[in-house]
């Protein structure tokens, strides 16, 4: 453990040699932004890089280093970074407003396109993101079966409201954050992923269950992988109890297919979150699903039920011309299917590159993910694939992982954590670019005794 902290020391100098720009922003936002970043997932030792401009696949620092880039956006970005139709769309409607304070035909446009593409969305309502999306599907499903409960799985991630700050990472069994009410966590219940037998025994225990959320794509965006068998039979249990089935799609939403995992894996939930993708790379939520759960946020001709039976719901930005004429040039490219067989057919290459540099090194480890999603496992000696969740978050949430991406940023290439998403603008180039950056990046950490067993 000494020498791994002295290396990852040396390490860390190279990289402030690299980027002194953005080390410098970095100690300007620390007595300005709370956590010196304006979202967690951000936050970076020894500091965040920061970026001045980015186009397709790429980004540039204000250090002026280019970057192949698989954040793309938080995964909002599909199509890469200004893809010509959205901000063709995105300029024509500046000009016209960027907020009416009225309802307007883009949202309609945008609305028939979600009901076009993903199988489940009778209705559809926006939101501003992800987080909402999450809460306001608790909301419909409480309201529509008169239960309280919610059963989420152990590593799934679903925003960072009360409802959901629970149960993301190890240890399971407590919350993510301070400042929740211990009354609004006993509402969760957790299951192991994957695991049937553990649902059906919530359930038996908990007739108050009003609905069971999930990523499909597996948790943590595809690091904890899905089980379609255990999907299949969860959609079978949740309809035979009543129990209100919410798949999270707010990454895999447009990605998996044009219609999400749902349609990728012929499941259909009763209820949607969708975000990222769905905006065209601009701010952007919605919930879509069954009519019938849908109708709680209608309006009837009686006060009664408008004031104590329907769902409240405003939000200034919900469906905001400027996301929405994103959205729906968007959206337009992704019902052709074109850019989810690029952005998978790149992912495979570079989950398959990656895994055999590893197997060439003689390094244990793999790569999780599907579609356009992977996550770069380093294991310790004799460990298998999948792992178990906390321990996939052990190896891609600590000091091998912060190591990891630091070198791959002095390589020229940014990753989340240890992976990310894989784009339509990725070229055969930009993957075996990655590929050759991941090899020297393991010369460095093979060579300061930073990798497992080394």
């Amino acid at each position: 453990m000494p020498a791994m902290r002295g290396s990852a020391l040396r390490l860390a100098d190279a990289f402030a040699q690299r980027f002194p720009q953005s080390l410098a922003r970095s100690r300007q936002a620390a007595g300005i932004l709370p956590g010196g970043v304006t979202h967690d997932s951000r936050h970076f030792h020894p500091f965040p890089i920061y970026v001045d401009r980015a186009q397709g696949a790429r980004k540039w620092t204000i250090d002026g280093h280019e970057l192949i880039d698989y954040w793309m956006g938080h995964g909002a970005l599909l199509l890469g970074h200004n893809h010509p139709a959205i901000v063709a769309a995105v300029e024509a409607q500046l000009a016209r407003g960027t907020h009416y304070g009225a309802s307007h035909e883009l949202e309609l446009a945008w609305g028939e396109l979600v009901q076009r593409l993903v199988p489940c969305a009778e209705r559809v309502r926006f939101t501003s993101s992800g987080t909402e999306a999450t809460l306001l599907a608790l909301r419909l499903a409480r309201a529509y079966t008169g239960r309280s409960k919610i059963i989420k799985f152990q590593g799934h991630f679903h925003g960072w409201h009360d409802y959901a700050a629970v149960g993301i990472t190890p240890p399971f069994d407590a919350p993510n954050s301070v400042g929740i009410p211990a009354e609004t966590l006993s509402t969760v219940l957790l299951a192991p992923p994957n695991d049937l037998a553990a649902v059906r025994a919530l359930l038996d225990a908990h007739p108050d269950v009003a609905a069971v959320i999930l990523e499909p794509g597996g948790g943590s965006n595809g690091l904890i992988p899905p089980n379609l068998e255990f999907l299949h039979g969860l959609r079978a249990l949740t309809a035979r109890r009543g129990v209100v089935l919410i798949f999270d799609e707010v990454i895999t939403g447009f990605r998996y297919a044009p219609g999400g995992a749902q349609e990728r894996y012929g499941i259909t939930p009763d209820l949607t979150t969708l975000a990222k993708i769905l905006a065209g790379g601009l701010p952007g939520g919605a919930v879509a699903g069954r009519a019938d759960i849908m109708a709680y946020l209608d309006y009837r001709d009686d006060p009664q039920w408008n004031r104590h039976g329907r769902i409240y719901h405003p939000g200034t930005f919900n469906a905001n011309p400027l996301s929405a004429a994103a959205a729906v040039a968007c959206l337009q490219q992704v019902a052709t299917g074109a850019p989810n067989r690029q952005a998978d057919a790149r992912g495979t290459e570079l989950r398959e590159g990656l895994e055999t540099v590893l197997a060439r090194r003689g390094i244990p480890g793999w790569v999780n993910g599907e579609s356009s999603v992977f996550h770069i496992i380093l294991a310790e000696p004799g460990q298998k694939r999948p792992g178990a969740p906390a321990d996939l978050f052990r190896l891609t949430r600590g000091p091998i992982a912060t190591a990891l991406r630091q070198a791959m940023l002095l390589e020229g290439v940014d990753l989340m954590h240890t992976g990310a998403l894989v784009s339509a603008a990725h070229t055969p180039e930009d993957i075996a670019f990655t590929i050759e950056a991941f090899d020297r990046a393991l010369t460095r950490l093979e060579a300061e005794g930073l990798l497992p067993g080394a």
